[in-house]
Formats: structure tokens, C-alpha cells, sequence
């Protein structure tokens, strides 16, 4: 048995992996401050006797002893990153100094939740590990995008400097149950107006691609990382290489709900990436062949069959 910290662990993705950890008999700390997560997410694990529910900032110092890390704390959707960009580059930032500074003191491996967006609106297609992006630095999406990327760079220098025991993701689109309704992103976007009946809101033309993958693949994927040889640290992509447009999506949803939803369109937001597709060739090589199993079409199934359930009440 390990003893885990998983900040935002509260959160969507959080919620999945301290769950998962817990089924494989380990002791999990979860560390939230409810920004973004939600209790309710991980009200079901709270009668297990090896699950610890802790309400801490993690841009504030934090000590337990532990063996391993996952570092999955900050808000990744936009309206929720851009509605404080300070406290999102000072989680990212001083959540990163915070944790490794917590590895280095007890020996912990911990592993950096890192994401796609830390190549921008990428000029090469699909994206490897190897590619350095094209992010711009003062945009409304820098608070995130150049918070993940210094984060990256300090999980290298305390690896480097200081021998601490680092791994690196590079999250791509993730969905499934538990999203929040009303967090921004486009597939609970797309799938909440459907199941309401409402104007499907497409930001420019609908042709801009994403790559998107169930949260059981990247759970999955995280912990071959963790439990990956030392000497391979990352970064490495995690996500699922099936691209499809926008009106793909929405026409999938509207599918699948059954709904009378048309498409609008409105303005492309600024700094808004045209394609994101990962190359998944290093995490294939390198985790035991580790690649998604669950394709859209059977996980966007589970997706909406939770929403329904979430906003039965709202529906009827």
C-alpha cells in the first residue's frame, strides 16, 4: 500500500484517479480547495477508512508524508482560468514550488498534470513532445497556457538540481461524468444545451479540430506514468489522436440526445488554437503500449447518460 496526495482531487479528473487509486488498495490523500472541484465528486469515497478529504490551497505550503504525488491542481476550462488569471498562474506556479518543495523533503516521485495548451496554437500537426509551441505570452489564455509551461520548467530544474523524482503529462481534451454543467468546456457545452433544447453555440466557422478523450484512458495513462522506469520523465502526451471538427461533435451530441438543437455560430474567442491533435507514439512506447480504448461514440454515451441524470430536474 502507497501512501498518494492528489491535489484537485476534488475535481473531475481528480475525482476519477484518487477513486481508481483507492480500488488498487492504495491510501489517498485528497487536497482541494473547492475552486473549481466539488464534494460532491468524492462524497462516495468519504466512508472509505484509506481515504483522507483535506481543504488546502496548494499555493500555500502543504507537508504530509507520502510516496507519491499527482499534481493535477489548477482550473483548466477558460471561463474558469481567465476569471482570475493571477490566482491561475499562482496556482500553476506556486503550486508547482509548493509540491516539488513537498518531494524533495520526504522523497516522493510526483508527477506534473501539464496540458496541450502548452503548445499553443500549434504550427505543426499533430503535436509531439518534441515540439516547443507557439504560445502567446500576454493573451487571455497566457494564465494558463505560460502557467503550465513554467510549471514544466520547474519540475526540470528541481529534477535536475536537486534530484527530485519527477513525471510530466501533457493532458489532451478530457470528458466524461462528472464535468462540471457549466464549466466551459465544449463537449459538456454542446451536451447541456442539447439535452435543454437550446441554440448549440459553435465559436467560428466549426471547422477548428480537437482530439478528445475519456477520462477513464487518461486515468489509466497517468498511473502507467507514475509507475513508468525513473529514467523516463517526460514530458509526454496523453490523449486520444481520433480529431474531429466542431460541427462533428455538436452533430454527434445532438445524436445522441435526440435533441432539436440548431447550430449557431458566434465569434472565434482570441488565441483559440485551429487544431489540436496528439502524437501518442512516445506514451506507446514507452507505457506498456498505452493508448485510449474508448472511442467518442461509446463515450459520449456514459457522458450524457450523467448529465441526464444531473439536470433531470432542470429537464422535467
Amino acid at each position: 500500500m502507497k501512501r498518494i496526495l492528489v491535489t484537485g482531487g476534488a475535481g473531475f479528473i481528480g475525482s476519477h484517479l484518487c477513486e481508481r487509486l483507492l480500488k488498487e488498495r492504495n491510501e489517498v490523500i485528497c487536497l482541494d480547495n473547492y475552486f473549481t472541484g466539488s464534494k460532491e465528486n468524492i462524497v462516495h469515497l468519504l466512508d472509505n477508512p484509506y481515504f483522507e478529504l483535506v481543504r488546502h490551497d496548494v499555493t500555500e505550503p502543504y507537508f504530509a508524508e507520502v510516496d507519491e504525488i499527482y499534481n493535477l491542481a489548477c482550473p483548466a476550462s477558460p471561463p474558469h482560468y481567465q476569471y482570475n488569471p493571477i490566482k491561475t498562474i499562482k496556482t500553476s506556479v506556486m503550486g508547482a514550488i509548493n509540491m516539488l518543495g513537498l518531494a524533495k523533503r520526504v522523497n516522493a516521485k510526483i508527477l506534473q498534470a501539464s496540458t496541450s495548451e502548452v503548445y499553443g496554437d500549434p504550427k505543426v500537426h499533430p503535436q509531439p513532445e518534441s515540439y516547443w509551441g507557439n504560445v502567446n505570452p500576454i493573451g487571455i489564455r497566457s494564465c494558463y497556457d505560460e502557467g503550465k509551461r513554467c510549471a514544466e520548467t520547474l519540475f526540470m530544474d528541481y529534477h535536475n538540481q536537486n534530484d527530485v523524482k519527477i513525471k510530466i503529462i501533457r493532458i489532451f481534451n478530457t470528458y466524461g461524468p462528472r464535468m462540471n454543467p457549466n464549466d466551459g468546456r465544449v463537449v459538456s457545452n454542446f451536451i447541456v444545451q442539447a439535452l435543454k433544447g437550446e441554440d448549440i453555440t459553435i465559436y467560428g466557422d466549426g471547422t477548428q479540430t480537437r482530439s478528445f478523450q475519456y477520462v477513464d484512458d487518461l486515468v489509466e495513462g497517468m498511473i502507467r506514468m507514475m509507475n513508468s522506469e525513473d529514467d523516463f520523465i517526460g514530458p509526454v502526451n496523453i490523449g486520444n489522436p481520433g480529431e474531429f471538427t466542431m460541427i462533428e461533435l455538436a452533430e454527434k451530441i445532438i445524436e445522441k440526445t435526440n435533441s432539436q438543437s440548431k447550430l449557431v455560430y458566434k465569434e472565434l474567442p482570441k488565441d483559440d488554437p485551429m487544431q489540436r491533435k496528439p502524437d501518442i507514439t512516445l506514451a506507446f512506447n514507452n507505457l506498456n503500449s498505452w493508448k485510449p480504448v474508448i472511442n467518442l461514440d461509446k463515450g459520449l454515451q456514459s457522458t450524457v447518460k450523467y448529465f441526464e441524470s444531473v439536470l433531470q430536474p432542470s429537464l422535467m
